[in-house]
């Protein structure tokens, strides 16, 4: 893309050098992308249910001078939603919003005769880290041919507005993940300072806590498992240098039990149930799996997975 200053043309590429946070929200709209319906209601004001029908679109868009990738593109209720996620406050993004922009708009034009109609993607930034010149709207002025002005102005969301009673009042379950940088200046400060940290493990403990209120039923276990695997990975990088912090969250949060996967678990449990001759065997095993989650006793998951004996007195003891 070109940038102009003065007399000067200057090339700019945007490097696509994937972060952890990048990973993490890529993970979840592309395996989650229900928690990103909540999140599009907050920014543009909709009501979309939950179970509204939701298509990704592809987020791969050829350009002459390179490939551009966005974060997310998804269609929803007719209309097209592009959320990007930043780690840090980017001057540039409102260039870049708007070169993804157009890319997804010309990528879904509709021809009408011989006159073309492109439409552009109700856009938002969820920014990670923010600051006081962080903007509530990013703008570009568009002056064009015909001598007509136009304000394109995208919508941001700062992570530090939001509390974690917020976050479940709203059921913005896709901030959760990150919720541990609200606190990232004050992690070391944690560290040595035995009140802040356990008002931080209270936090954790609430967020465990509402979590299994919001995904007790038996269809959730997955995302109960996936969305605390998540979290756990984000507070593991950020509190990389506070080993204390850092096992005190994975502890609460259930980071023994995240190394069984909740795609293996079920892989096994119906590896399982085939060996048993039972036509539910992954059906049960799942429902097994997650009322141990609830009942606080996930470090017995793996015993149950792997030891045949413990796994049957587990389902007689509950009645599965």
């Amino acid at each position: 893309m070109r940038i102009i200053k003065g007399n000067v043309i200057i090339e700019t590429r945007y490097q696509m050098n994937n972060t952890i946070f990048d990973d993490v929200f890529r993970t979840m709209i592309e395996k989650m992308p229900y928690l990103a319906v909540p999140l599009i209601n907050e920014v543009f004001h909709t009501s979309y249910p939950q179970d509204v029908p939701i298509v990704q679109l592809r987020n791969e868009h050829q350009q002459e001078n390179g490939e551009i990738i966005t974060d997310s593109c998804l269609k929803i209720g007719g209309k097209l939603y592009h959320i990007e996620c930043q780690s840090v406050d980017d001057t540039t993004m409102a260039i870049r919003m708007i070169e993804y922009d157009f890319s997804i708009a010309v990528e879904n034009a509709q021809k009408l005769g011989r006159r073309y109609r492109i439409e552009f993607p109700k856009s938002c930034v969820l920014y990670l880290r923010s600051g006081n010149n962080t903007p509530d709207f990013l703008e570009v002025e568009m002056a064009l041919s015909d001598e007509h002005t136009l304000l394109y102005r995208i919508p941001t969301i700062k992570l530090e507005g939001y509390t974690k009673d917020s976050i479940f009042e709203k059921d913005l379950l896709m901030l959760l993940p990150f919720y541990i940088m609200r606190y990232e200046k004050d992690i070391h400060e944690m560290s040595e300072n035995p009140e802040l940290f356990q008002n931080l493990l209270n936090e954790y403990e609430e967020i465990r806590s509402n979590l299994i209120k919001e995904l007790s039923g038996e269809d959730k276990a997955t995302l109960y498992m996936d969305l605390n695997k998540l979290i756990i990975k984000i507070a593991d990088y950020i509190c990389q240098s506070e080993e204390v912090v850092r096992k005190g969250i994975g502890e609460i949060m259930g980071g023994k039990v995240l190394e069984l996967e909740s795609e293996r678990l079920l892989a096994e449990g119906k590896a399982i149930g085939e060996a048993e001759g039972e036509t539910k065997g992954e059906e049960r095993l799942s429902v097994l799996i997650n009322r141990l989650i609830l009942d606080g006793r996930s470090t017995e998951i793996q015993s149950v997975v792997t030891n045949a004996e413990i796994r049957k007195q587990m389902y007689k003891e509950y009645g599965i």
